[in-house]
């Protein structure tokens, strides 16, 4: 494995977790109620909301929450990348379900990024394995002496070491170990994370603030009546009223 320096990894941070937040803003701008309004309304009268902007407040929060989760894993998956290709010239894969490739004292490894522990359902974990055998078969109908070994890598967490379906799982600190050789680089990239984080989240709650306002606005107009109640039946027949077959004809 060839060594790496902390250094280099802080200007790969520095210079790409400004994406990140580009993404964020960019996410929050080609937004629409009408998209927004796609999440779960029964949740949220269980919940006894009455008020338009919290309840556009809440259903924005939940939208966001999931899509930030896919654009930091991105980012992080990135740096995976990145910081493999420094240590042992690895690349990014192009095969299925596989985000990179190394080749490292006599075994091509690869692997599968994940940025946490919860990060699939159980038909996502079987397709996992799919993806994984069908890595294998394609590199050994080339090479057939060739070792390959899957690995399942999860940024953060700290669920204990595992083999299991022909795969390893590491998590944590140790997938970054894997990739990097310093045992502490986990904790070595969350500072250059932060990189200019307050500016960043300044403009972008500011934003925030103009959609939630916006929003609530167009809420009011659409689903909210002369006696200023929230018009639940309205919003859930636009969220779910879609009866355009009969019954008897399935």
């Amino acid at each position: 494995m060839n060594p790496i320096e902390i250094s280099e990894i802080r200007e790969y941070v520095n210079d790409n977790i400004d994406s990140f937040h580009k993404t964020r803003l960019e996410c929050i701008s080609s937004l629409s109620l009408d998209k927004l309004l796609r999440k779960n309304p029964y949740l949220f009268k269980a919940k006894d909301i009455n008020k338009a902007g919290e309840l556009v407040e809440g259903l924005l929060s939940a939208f966001l929450s999931s899509s930030e989760e896919k654009i930091f894993g991105d980012f992080l998956e990135g740096l995976a990348i990145f910081v493999a290709s420094r240590t042992s010239n690895g690349y990014k894969s192009s095969a299925e379900g596989i985000d990179l490739e190394i080749f490292r004292e006599g075994k091509h490894y690869v692997v599968s990024i994940k940025s946490g522990p919860n990060w699939g359902n159980a038909a996502q974990h079987k397709k996992l394995i799919a993806d994984f055998n069908n890595a294998v078969k394609v590199l050994k109908q080339t090479n057939k002496s060739i070792i390959v070994q899957p690995i399942l890598g999860i940024c953060y967490g700290n669920t204990k070491t595992s083999y299991l379906n022909n795969y390893w799982k590491l998590v944590g600190q140790n997938f970054w170990y894997f990739i990097s050789g310093l045992e502490n680089l986990y904790i070595d990239i969350i500072d250059p994370i932060g990189h200019n984080a307050k500016e960043h989240n300044e403009k972008y709650l500011r934003e925030k603030g103009k959609i939630v306002n916006k929003f609530t606005k167009e809420f009011l107009e659409r689903f909210v009546g002369d006696n200023y109640l929230i018009n639940w039946d309205k919003l859930v027949e636009f969220n779910s009223g879609n009866k355009d077959i009969k019954v008897t004809e399935i």
